[in-house]
């Protein structure tokens, strides 16, 4: 009897190991549970390879994005818009295509350009995407660096 009693914890202890070793960590999140997990802030800009953050007004740099999980969205002009009659908030909505390396938004959430990004980074804390466009006449290649 003694023996037994001896075999049944060696054989939990296994389970137990395995099952804790399976829980999901912050690395083994969706690609929504990251975009969507709070708001976006601008944090810089390049177009053509050039780093524009200083030449942008301050009414754009402190516009954010916010992604929800239910494939809404809100863009939100910050503290400072850039002509009184712009609203303060847009509504989109949004969704991932290509395999999820691209987000397709409903309306342009930066000046220029239009609603498809394509994902270079996403991470907990970063989000960076690219998309051509248009600067006086001319399609140049922007990267817009968002961060929490």
């Amino acid at each position: 009897m003694q023996r037994k009693i001896v075999y049944i914890p060696l054989l939990v202890l296994p389970v137990f190991i395995f099952s804790l070793s399976c829980k999901k960590s912050a690395h083994d999140k969706t690609k929504t549970e990251v975009i969507t997990q709070s708001t976006w802030k601008f944090d810089n800009a390049k177009v053509g390879g050039i780093d524009v953050s200083g030449f942008l007004d301050a009414c754009d740099k402190d516009n954010t994005v916010l992604f929800a999980s239910d494939k809404s969205g809100v863009a939100d002009e910050g503290l400072t818009k850039c002509a009184d009659a712009d609203p303060q908030t847009v509504a989109f909505t949004w969704e991932f295509q290509s395999n999820e390396t691209v987000i397709a938004a409903s309306a342009p959430l930066f000046p220029g350009g239009n609603g498809n990004f394509t994902i270079m980074t996403l991470t907990e804390s970063q989000l960076i995407v690219s998309q051509d466009i248009d600067v006086s006449g001319t399609t140049q290649h922007a990267v817009i660096t968002l961060k929490h």
